[in-house]
């Protein structure tokens, strides 16, 4: 909602702690999401076309790409050379050894030995500069990513329609932004540039195995085929266990998010049983999810390594045959050897880079599954702008649902001039506030069409509409902040001689200025220390403050006492004086003065006129009022 709108800032809903969860297919849990929420044993999803997506999310540092990847390729090309190099040392020093034993030779020319050392160290140090400065690069690209995408969920959450919220989780919201960005993050620094410099050395490797002795890479080839079938065979098994993994992380994070909100009603209703259990539940799915997909990742290497160490047999016994028969020096055995073990290290790398690359995918997956998101339709171009409303509002023919199959909403036509305080009552989920939602554009009419000065509300921008009303809502929103920060949210620019000319409107200058602070109290993340009237009051003087051209109350007095109800019964009257106003309760004593009073049911008006001319007809509103106000009067006499 505009910044302008003094609104508590709810969307009328009930608390997150208290609002069903979606499980599968759209049905609601009674505790969050349930262990059946997601079946078990789930099909692993769109893997390449989240690579592919992820892929072109890296386009615009494609340059800084190249650059890692050609620092990479550098590195490891410099640190190619160095066995063979080495290799050459080695056979210097053992054919001076065998010159001496055989006394035909000068010896072991050492000084020979020190320069090949010391140009096998030049490379190794160009080669850990190099892999040094892609590391730097790439993990700025990697932060970089981070932050671009959590401003991206920041900015699209507030691009959504409140259809969204009404079935998600706020902590599966939440996981994405941290839990599923973080991965993203971690692995993507990690696995690019290991992937290039793996291949590099697997094919500059290969290149230098040839050169030595095309038997021993023959056979040190043979394992190749054993390697993949096993990467294969677990990759293909481990995949869905990581996308389960992070739907159900999500979900805990959703249950324990609820259950911190909700920890009042939790205790009220003695549910901390259910909620124990729920969380057990989705937890050891959790930890099951969790533990297979570690398990699979963890014994790819040991696999590996026991293939490798196969290879090393084989690759052994053939460099002894073929230097018994004089066709390779003992120095290139010791470099090819060396080479083995760089070749199948890249190959385990590999290995490994194929679960991170899982872990990745299941990670970016949610991430642009909600950045995907069907948002609000767009504003229209061009737009109709009014400065102030005059607050002549039409509701003609309106038919709305939730679902389109559950309409709450039928055939709703009403008129209501400007600066009539008009009434709305009914039982509840007559749709009441529904009405004001589709007001306000939270959600768009089915069919039919709301009118203000006689235009569609569809031909404003949801800014510059919503700038006309002021809320104050049932369920009372506030933030960490100074008490003056929040009756200021109705309007930013308010200077404090205004802020507190709302608040004493309100009837809230005494208790706030009986506080600890006065006005410059900061009230905590929960705002628990402040009563549920007091945060009433403050929605309230935020109202005084926006100075709308109308105003909505749903249920706004409903938290306080007789005494201050009255009071703000007062203000409310001077403050609506001259203004349209909306004014939903279901208790009918604060709404007799009311210029019309349209009663709803089921979706339709049954019946609309003044207290008196209602209560003469003797229809629907003098049941609902005698069933209520009668009956007070009749316990207090």
């Amino acid at each position: 909602m505009n910044e302008r709108v003094s609104s508590n800032g709810s969307n009328g809903n009930r608390p997150a702690a208290m609002r069903p969860a979606l499980g599968p297919g759209g049905m609601r849990s009674p505790m969050g999401h349930g262990p059946m929420a997601m079946m078990k044993g789930e099909s692993a999803r769109d893997f390449k076309g989240t690579m592919r997506k992820l892929i072109a999310y890296l386009g615009p540092y494609r340059w800084l790409m190249l650059l890692v990847l050609f620092l990479a390729a550098a590195s490891t090309v410099f640190q190619i050379f160095g066995p063979k190099i080495l290799g050459n040392a080695t056979t210097k020093l053992f054919e001076g050894l065998m010159g001496q034993i055989s006394g035909s030779g000068a010896g072991v020319d050492f000084s020979a030995i020190g320069r090949i050392l010391m140009t096998a160290l030049v490379l190794y140090v160009f080669s850990a500069i190099l892999g040094y400065l892609q590391g730097w690069i790439m993990t700025g690209i990697a932060i970089d990513i981070t932050y671009r995408m959590r401003r991206e969920i920041g900015e699209k959450v507030h691009r959504l329609p409140l259809r969204y919220f009404d079935g998600t989780t706020h902590g599966e919201v939440l996981s994405r932004l941290t839990n599923d960005v973080d991965t993203v993050n971690q692995t993507l620094g990690q696995s690019l540039s290991q992937i290039v410099s793996s291949a590099v050395t697997v094919v500059g490797v290969l290149a230098m195995m040839l050169s030595i002795s095309w038997q021993m890479t023959l056979v040190a080839l043979l394992v190749i085929p054993l390697t993949l079938g096993l990467v294969r065979l677990i990759v293909t098994r481990s995949q869905r266990y990581f996308r389960q993994q992070q739907d159900y992380l999500g979900h805990v994070n959703g249950h324990i998010e609820e259950m911190f909100a909700g920890q009042v009603e939790i205790k009220a209703f003695n549910a901390e049983a259910r909620s124990i259990r729920t969380f057990r539940e989705l937890n050891t799915i959790l930890y099951n999810t969790a533990w297979k997909s570690q398990f699979l990742s963890g014994i790819m290497m040991p696999m590996m390594n026991f293939i490798g160490n196969l290879g090393y047999v084989g690759v052994v016994i053939t460099g002894a045959y073929l230097t018994i028969r004089n066709l390779i020096t003992v120095g290139d055995i010791q470099a090819f050897i060396q080479y083995v073990r760089s070749f199948n290290q890249p190959l385990m790398m590999l290995a490994n880079i194929s679960n991170v690359l899982q872990q990745t995918a299941a990670a970016a997956e949610r991430v642009f599954e909600f950045l995907e998101e069907a948002e609000e339709s767009p504003d229209p171009q061009p737009a109709i702008a009014i400065e102030r409303a005059r607050g002549h509002v039409e509701f003609r023919n309106v038919r709305f649902g939730y679902t389109p199959e559950k309409p709450v909403i039928r055939n709703f036509s009403a008129e209501i001039r400007p600066g009539q305080r008009v009434a709305i009552v009914g039982p509840t989920g007559a749709g009441k506030t529904t009405l004001v939602k589709l007001l306000m554009r939270f959600y768009d009419v089915d069919d039919g069409a709301i009118l203000l000065d006689g235009h569609d509300i569809r031909h404003f921008r949801r800014a510059d509409l919503r700038r006309q009303f002021g809320m104050v809502l049932q369920d009372t929103w506030l933030f960490n902040g100074t008490i003056m920060e929040n009756i200021r949210y109705g309007r930013p620019e308010a200077s404090d001689e205004e802020v507190i000319a709302a608040a004493q409107m309100a009837h809230a200058d005494h208790f706030i200025r009986s506080l600890p602070g006065g006005y410059q109290m900061v009230l905590n993340e929960e705002t628990t220390n402040i009563s549920a009237g007091q945060k009433q009051l403050l929605t309230i003087a935020r109202a005084f403050l926006a100075d709308p051209p109308i105003l909505i109350l749903d249920e706004a007095t409903s938290s306080v006492d007789t005494h201050t109800e009255l009071l703000i019964q007062e203000a409310m009257r001077r403050l609506m004086h001259g203004r349209t106003s909306f004014v939903i309760a279901h208790r009918l004593s604060t709404i007799r003065d009311a210029d019309w009073i349209l009663v709803i049911r089921e979706g339709d008006i049954v019946e609309q006129g003044t207290h008196e001319t209602l209560l003469a007809q003797g229809g629907f509103y003098a049941e609902l009022y005698n069933s209520q106000f009668a009956q007070v009067e009749a316990v207090e006499a």
